[in-house]
């Protein structure tokens, strides 16, 4: 039979998840080796895997396919159907199975992908078990994989397990149901699976939405389900101007991240909806742990320590994030990107429960989110930069020269130091060969400075830095 190769393998297993083209790259044979792996790795002592997927026209045959993987090992699969990757993880939790949520998140329709935890939630990563799948996917392409049941054990079964219900009445338990006040929202689905879950979450509440794009549609037809770029928050800024609304919510694909614009338009930094979900929570539970990954506003630990919170500054990664809040008990943790963890959510995140406990701050302040968000925007920040190097590390030695002794420097995740002017963080990217940039600072004007001397240090030998 042909198709892709087990070499594809090690083009399509990620860092944290498995994406790739559908066909070139993710056909049918590939993602039914990979559910014999996943039983035989991340499942051989469970009895069941759970799996859901977005709203792609691949999703359905490429869940069929993996299924099948998992059952021909005697491995039963709960199948929940359309979901959002929270609600499969959560799912993973309550239930106590490893879970495969089968999405591309905000990647084109071309593209499709798999994120798996072990039972409980517990997250995968290349360094935690995605490696062994990989490569008992690979030996299964190849014929000397698994493949079936053992001696003595019958084939798997399939069945259908709706959570919709269960999981929003989850996330309604981060609020005070009966005690919020009304609120005008306009929320943007990008065609994704919040549009399934948003009106599941709000039944009940004296919350008023104005859907955009609440229409599951995998092929994207009104713009990419990728809120990080501003090109695809338009449609929602002028919803929330034109509707007088308080404030917009943008999720992407999979419903697991969340953004925000104030009732002008202006696009809420994820730092500023942190520190707002952090200040609510540690004042349910003072003295709680709240962790924040490096390119956070200084607003974030600044109001975790006001509030009484221990204030644990991270490295980026769901891993890595979920291990610390183990380690910590932290009660909450979140990243620059969008991703906001909940240790009431078995510490997995869930954009839909940050929105909740975000619309829950604006109701309860009588007051649209610019009001609301005021006193934690301190600071002037630079966004994220691409600054291209030919050597990455020996760009990071000239930065790390040049500012010796201007400041404490941290390098949990490339280089972060604290100068009295402001702090940058320079970092390798993943997945191209730049250094991504952040710089915050009291204005503008000590951004562009900061930002224009870490950028010349950076390239002085060669490069470009483009925003």
């Amino acid at each position: 039979m042909s198709g892709p190769t087990p070499e594809v393998l090690d083009r399509i297993v990620k860092a944290y998840d498995v994406r790739g083209l559908v066909g070139e790259e993710l056909d049918e044979r590939v993602v039914r080796a990979l559910g014999v792996a996943v039983a035989s790795v991340l499942a051989a002592d469970d009895e069941a895997v759970v799996v859901g997927r977005d709203m792609r026209p691949s999703s359905p045959g490429l869940v069929d396919a993996f299924a099948d993987g998992v059952m021909s090992c005697g491995l039963d699969v709960v199948d929940l159907g359309l979901a959002s990757t929270d609600q499969v993880t959560y799912a993973s939790g309550e239930l106590g199975l490893p879970a495969a949520m089968f999405t591309a998140s905000h990647n084109p329709p071309a593209y499709n992908g798999i994120k798996l935890s072990r039972a409980g939630a517990v997250p995968v990563s290349i360094t935690s078990g995605l490696a062994e799948v990989r490569d008992a996917a690979a030996a299964e392409l190849e014929g000397a994989g698994r493949g079936v049941a053992a001696p003595g054990v019958g084939r798997g079964s399939r069945r259908e397990l709706d959570l919709l219900e269960p999981f929003a009445a989850h996330v309604r338990s981060f609020v005070e149901v009966d005690r919020l006040a009304p609120v005008s929202v306009a929320v943007d689905a990008g065609n994704g699976m919040a549009g399934l879950l948003w009106p599941a979450v709000v039944a009940g509440t004296p919350i008023l939405t104005e859907p955009l794009y609440f229409e599951l549609d995998g092929t994207f037809p009104n713009h990419p389900a990728n809120p990080l770029l501003e090109d695809n928050l338009r449609d929602l800024q002028a919803a929330v101007r034109l509707g007088g609304h308080a404030l917009g919510l943008a999720f992407d694909g999979d419903a697991d991240r969340v953004f925000a614009v104030d009732e002008t338009g202006r696009a809420v930094s994820s730092s500023l909806i942190g520190a707002v979900v952090a200040d609510r929570l540690l004042r349910r539970e003072p003295g709680a742990t709240v962790l924040y990954n490096l390119v956070c506003s200084r607003s974030v630990p600044e109001t975790i320590e006001a509030a009484g919170g221990v204030p644990v500054r991270t490295r980026a990664g769901h891993s890595f994030i979920k291990q610390r809040m183990a380690e910590t008990d932290a009660v909450y943790a979140v990243e620059h990107s969008g991703h906001h963890y909940f240790r009431d959510n078995h510490r997995a995140d869930s954009g839909v429960i940050a929105a909740l406990v975000l619309l829950e701050a604006v109701a309860d302040a009588g007051a649209p989110l610019s009001q609301v968000v005021a006193p934690y925007d301190r600071y002037a920040a630079s966004g994220e930069y691409d600054v291209e190097v030919e050597d990455r590390e020996a760009a990071l030695d000239r930065v790390r020269t040049h500012f010796a002794g201007r400041g404490p420097v941290d390098e949990q995740d490339g280089l972060l130091i604290d100068t009295t002017s402001g702090w940058f963080n320079l970092r390798p990217s993943n997945t191209e060969p730049v250094l991504r940039l952040n710089v915050e600072a009291a204005d503008t004007a000590a951004v562009a400075a900061l930002l224009a001397e870490v950028t010349s240090v950076t390239r002085s030998r060669g490069g470009d830095s483009n925003p």
